[in-house]
């Protein structure tokens, strides 16, 4: 069962078309990777599904529900979460702080609430053993701007997922990271997924490679392909236009 398609998926800016015809399809409970060479309509793509633009021509559906052009507030509540290519936790807020965001997301709970903050012990010791999941819980005080960067990734990633939604969407949630740090974020990933549909954008071959039950590829705005990691990797037509220039 697909828990996410886009049907005929057209998208332009003043004219200069992104996304051409594209119907992707997402399993439930598959990680998904979408990949391509910088400029195919990868973060569009995403920038479509989850809101924040709204498609030229066609459908997204969420659990076969049409959800064409619904803002991203509203997807969060019926159950897709997301991280975006740039770091975007509050930086000024701590660690704990960022994390009970997402968590008094998920619970419903609204800014005019906030100063009973303190006494909602339930939402405190779930965002603690949130934060000690993702090894955080040493850096509970700490606001977002002090930590390293892997540390400030690995944050977003887990606020993405601190909403508890049925589908995750991450955008190159290891750009930049160094070698460790990509290691330790892609066990953090596997081990935050788990049960859980993932679509992932990714430069880093290995990461998709290591993560991707399936692949799709996007070159100049359309599918190229779409199949199993090794089904991709002997695929001559992507290698032709992408995966040539990487090592895989």
């Amino acid at each position: 069962m697909n828990i996410l398609e886009t049907k005929a998926l057209y998208h332009d800016f003043s004219g200069l078309k992104v996304l051409f015809d594209v119907n992707l399809e997402v399993e439930e409970g598959e990680r998904h990777a979408v990949i391509g060479p910088n400029g195919a309509g990868k973060t569009t793509l995403f920038n479509v599904i989850t809101g924040t633009y709204r498609p030229s021509e066609g459908q997204v559906f969420f659990r076969g529900k049409e959800i064409t052009g619904f803002a991203p507030h509203k997807l969060v509540r019926l159950g897709m979460g997301r991280s975006f290519q740039i770091t975007s936790t509050f930086f000024r807020q701590t660690a704990f702080q960022n994390i009970r965001m997402g968590i008094l997301s998920k619970r419903g709970i609204r800014f005019n609430m906030f100063r009973m903050l303190d006494k909602m012990d339930d939402v405190t010791k779930e965002t603690d053993e949130v934060l000690k999941r993702i090894n955080l819980d040493g850096e509970r005080d700490i606001p977002a701007s002090a930590l390293s960067y892997g540390k400030s990734r690995s944050l977003e990633i887990s606020m993405a997922l601190a909403t508890d939604p049925d589908l995750v969407m991450l955008d190159e949630p290891t750009a930049g990271m160094s070698v460790d740090e990509t290691h330790t974020a892609v066990e953090l990933i596997r081990k935050l997924t788990e049960g859980k549909t993932m679509v992932i954008i990714e430069h880093d071959m290995d990461v998709v490679f290591s993560l991707a039950d399936r692949i799709t590829v996007l070159h100049l705005g359309a599918i190229l392909a779409t199949g199993k990691p090794d089904e991709i990797r002997d695929n001559q037509a992507v290698k032709d236009a992408y995966l040539g220039e990487l090592e895989v």
